[in-house]
């Protein structure tokens, strides 16, 4: 595959929580290491077969700084 060459292999998404709901104390990070580990596990596609992360949020305030970074590390996908 040619590195211009784009492939969507899955996609997952979180549950909605009510504000102030179960969800709350959970980092919207964390968050996003359950979705792409699952998109991962869905594809069968090895953490170090991604290059790249692409990641939206509603609600972003508080987040830290880049959760989908975050997030992409935590599921085991290479920082190079």
């Amino acid at each position: 595959m040619s590195e211009s060459e784009v492939v969507i292999a899955a996609a997952t998404r979180t549950a909605v929580g009510a504000f102030s709901g179960g969800l709350s104390s959970m980092p919207a990070h964390d968050l996003g290491v359950i979705a792409i580990t699952e998109a991962l596990n869905r594809a069968g596609v090895d953490p170090a077969d991604v290059s790249e992360v692409i990641m939206g949020q509603i609600l972003a305030a508080g987040a830290g700084q880049n959760p989908a970074r975050q997030a992409a590390i935590g599921a085991g996908i290479p920082v190079d």
